[in-house]
């Protein structure tokens, strides 16, 4: 299931009272007719100034062709953005193409990307259009571009800047007009200081960039998010949920939802699932024991990487080059981040 991010009339909601969801159906024909249509951004429900933004920035950048660069943490929903920027747009007709460069083993981007011909290689055994043919005079967007191979990277550029490639297997050239939104979570700056993206591509990318806030950060949207989830799963699942107790809604909207509106999402069905009466379930206990759980994931990723960067700079912490410089943080900083995770000369050691 897709992640759904956040937009509903801001205007009409402003001061609705969401967190007693009274009568689920009627509000779900608000829903569908006045934020559908009028807004045109369908699966986005929110108020929040951080979100007002990003949807301020779709308006001014879909009437274009420009490149647009999407950044923010998983579950955001980054490919909502990227859909409702394509509908805004004059290729909003054509096709709408996705290809996630995670979801696929590097070995077969290439051919993801631009097809090739019969036989171009084991297991090739008819000819495949690559996404850029189909996301012809339409949109094709790239997720994960952060996760494209080093090697992979000046095809991509080419294609870009040239408008043209030719399938593996091929020495036919195909012109193309594409326009392209590209999303990663990664930070992409670092991997060009790691040598592991190409600067010129990335600048290449991020000619209108886009932050998508996380959901901690938009704490005031989760009750609509909440109120919108529930009214879905229960229509799917023909139950007549009705309201959000008071508390529950509050331990919601102070969890911290590392996985953003899809982990949200997915929580929220499996309270509805739970539910036998018209009143939400929501297993406090369980919120609790998630929070505890993405701090300690968080420590461990936090970890990991300093301890790339710091073999990346043959232990280095300072000076040029050194891992400070790396991570973009102060050599004290850095030092006191190794502090508190505890690390020693053993984790990072070559």
């Amino acid at each position: 299931m897709g992640a759904t991010v956040a937009f509903t009339g801001i205007e009409s909601l402003a001061g609705a009272n969401i967190p007693e969801l009274g009568v689920l159906e009627e509000e779900c024909f608000y829903f569908e007719s006045e934020i559908g249509s009028e807004h045109q951004f369908e699966d986005i429900v929110g108020k929040s100034a951080g979100l007002r933004r990003v949807l301020d920035y779709v308006a001014i950048v879909a009437p274009t062709a420009a490149t647009v660069l999407l950044h923010g943490e998983t579950g955001t929903g980054k490919e909502l953005i990227a859909r409702a920027i394509h509908n805004l747009s004059p290729r909003r007709d054509r096709s709408f193409v996705h290809l996630n460069c995670a979801a696929i083993p590097s070995g077969l981007v290439e051919s993801e990307l631009f097809g090739h011909e019969r036989g171009a290689f084991t297991g090739a055994l008819t000819q495949k259009a690559g996404r850029f043919e189909l996301a012809d005079r339409g949109t094709l967007f790239l997720d994960e571009i952060g996760d494209i191979s080093l090697d992979l990277q000046p095809k991509l550029l080419r294609a870009l800047q040239e408008r043209e490639f030719e399938r593996l297997g091929s020495a036919r050239t195909i012109r193309v007009d594409v326009r392209l939104i590209a999303a990663t979570h990664r930070d992409l700056s670092m991997l060009i200081r790691n040598n592991q993206f190409r600067e010129d591509l990335f600048y290449r990318l991020n000619v209108f960039p886009i932050e998508i806030p996380p959901l901690r950060e938009r704490r005031e949207d989760i009750p609509l998010l909440v109120h919108y989830f529930v009214l879905r799963a229960s229509r799917r699942m023909q139950k007549r949920i009705r309201s959000v107790p008071k508390q529950a809604m509050e331990a919601l909207v102070n969890a911290d939802w590392p996985g953003n509106i899809r982990e949200l999402e997915n929580f929220i069905e499996r309270c509805v699932i739970f539910t036998q009466g018209n009143e939400l379930n929501v297993p406090r206990a369980e919120l609790r024991r998630s929070a505890a759980s993405a701090a300690s994931t968080f420590e461990q990723a936090e970890r990991q990487v300093i301890i790339q960067a710091l073999k990346g700079a043959s232990g280095r912490i300072a000076g040029p080059g050194g891992a400070a410089e790396r991570l973009g943080l102060k050599r004290t900083t850095l030092q006191n981040k190794m502090y508190k995770l505890n690390m020693s000369r053993a984790d990072y050691a070559q």
